[in-house]
This record gives structure tokens, C-alpha cells and sequence, in this order.
């Protein structure tokens, strides 16, 4: 497919956390959900708490700096065996079990993604990818959405030289839904544990259904969304600006609303 050719088909780049791959219950409702949607579609997967339960049978210790792991030689062999390796073909498995043509990728397959190591400035976080504006095979993963697949991407990438890196997986989702943006009306799709934003913390259903752009300085400045939440929705509409349809933040247990655009929390320009 020509980088520049757009269709009127929808995509949809959907990614999931590792608090949906560690709730066995959670990850079977949810996978049921995304093969059912009949759009095409990408989905996106963090590794969840298996790669530190693995190291830690390996008497390798996980270290992390403010949320973040650090990567070194020996841990990157473990989350490219846990994240690239099994939870990715279990996904794809599971999949295909339920009538999705889903394919199992990393960034180096296909030289889907490309990334590099993040300088070392006053913290090592070690073989950790960071990606940049070419980062994302469009056309390639154009082609398999095309011929029938569904991509399921591991949060590993490469550095075009060997090297393999791990790379945040909200990150690698961004990415991928501006790079395909060029080709298909493209919704990016963030699961987590939430309904979606809220708009009282301590109210799980006060959920804010939908956000535009003008509108999230003001929330911002009235503490309505804080903490955690202002990085998420700051590359949401980062990524609304580079030509995403939109961004929606919400549960993995609602995933059939997307169909009705009543999933959780939806970013709009």
C-alpha cells in the first residue's frame, strides 16, 4: 500500500497494561472483546509483573527508578523472553483461538520498529529504546492489515544494528497510531484499570465522556485531572495534533463500547 493512500476504513491501535495480563478472568474478557470488533486493528501489550516474578527465579534483581525499569543485559534477556516470547504468543494463541488472524511481533520483525538507546544522562536505565519520528514501518504493517493479520506487538524494539531494546509500551502504541494515521482514520486506545476520567477521584463512575483539547488546560488548573493522568492525556493530544482521530482512555471490561463511542473517556481536537 502507498504511504500516501488513505481509506475509509477505521483502525484502531489498541493497548493494554500489564494489570489486564496479570487478571487471568480480566485478559479472557478483554481478548474476547478485541477479536469480536470487526475494524481493523492493532493491539499493543505490556508485560505485567511476569517478567519480574521470572528474573526473580532467575536470582536476578528488577530495579526501577521511579516506575521505570532499568535494563541491563541480564534483565533484557528476561523481558525479551517473557514480553517477545510468552506473553506475546499466548496472546496470539488465545487469539486465534477465538477467530482473529492475530500475528505475534516485536520491532525488529519486519523492521516494524526502530529505536534508540537512551542517552545516559543523570540516570542508566540501560538497554531501554526510545523512538523517534521514522521509528514505525508503516508501510509494512499497512501490507499484513491488509492481507488479513492482526498485529499484537511485544514492547521490544531494535536499533537496526542487532541490538534489542525495551521500550515503554504506551510509547510504541503513540507512535504507531501517528505513523498509521498517514494511511487509515486512526484511533488510539489506552486500557487501563479506570472506567476512564474522572472527574471525582473518589467516584468511580463520574466518568468525564468526552474531553477536547481547549478543554484540558482548564481541567488541568482546577485539579480535576492530576498526578499520573496529566502525562497520559498530554500525549494523547499530542498525538491528536499529529493527524490521530482520536485518543480514548478507558477499562479493558468495556471494550464493546467502542462501537458506540461510549468507551470511557474520549479525546477529541
Amino acid at each position: 500500500m502507498d504511504k500516501n493512500t488513505m481509506t475509509s476504513s477505521r483502525l484502531f491501535i489498541i493497548k493494554i497494561g500489564g494489570n489486564v495480563i496479570d487478571d487471568p478472568d480480566q485478559l479472557a474478557g478483554f481478548l474476547e472483546k478485541f477479536a469480536a470488533l470487526p475494524e481493523r486493528k492493532i493491539l499493543v501489550h505490556g508485560g505485567g509483573k511476569i517478567a519480574t516474578r521470572m528474573a526473580a527465579d532467575l536470582g536476578i534483581q528488577a530495579r526501577m527508578v521511579d516506575g521505570r525499569r532499568i535494563t541491563d543485559e541480564q534483565m533484557l534477556r528476561v523481558v525479551t523472553m517473557v514480553y517477545a516470547g510468552l506473553t506475546n504468543k499466548q496472546l496470539v494463541a488465545t487469539l486465534q483461538a477465538k477467530g482473529c488472524n492475530a500475528i505475534g511481533l516485536s520491532g525488529a520483525d519486519g523492521n516494524s520498529i526502530t529505536a534508540v538507546k537512551r542517552p545516559v544522562r543523570d540516570i542508566d536505565y540501560g538497554w531501554v529504546g526510545d523512538l523517534h519520528v521514522d521509528s514505525v514501518n508503516a508501510t509494512g504493517l499497512a501490507n499484513l492489515l491488509e492481507d488479513g493479520f492482526t498485529p499484537v506487538f511485544s514492547a521490544i524494539t531494535h536499533d537496526g544494528q542487532g541490538q534489542l531494546l525495551n521500550t515503554n509500551a504506551d510509547t510504541i502504541a503513540s507512535a504507531l497510531a501517528v505513523a498509521m494515521a498517514g494511511m487509515y482514520p486512526t484511533s488510539l486506545v489506552y486500557c487501563f484499570e479506570k472506567k476512564g476520567v474522572l472527574r471525582n477521584i473518589e467516584d468511580a463512575d463520574s466518568v468525564i465522556p468526552e474531553i477536547p483539547a481547549g478543554e484540558f488546560e482548564q481541567l488541568k488548573a482546577t485539579g480535576v485531572i492530576a498526578d499520573g493522568m496529566i502525562p497520559k492525556l498530554h500525549n494523547a493530544f499530542e498525538a491528536i495534533s499529529k493527524g490521530v482521530s482520536e485518543v480514548y482512555v478507558g477499562s479493558a471490561d468495556d471494550l464493546q463500547l467502542l462501537a458506540q463511542q461510549k468507551f470511557g473517556t474520549r479525546m477529541v481536537e
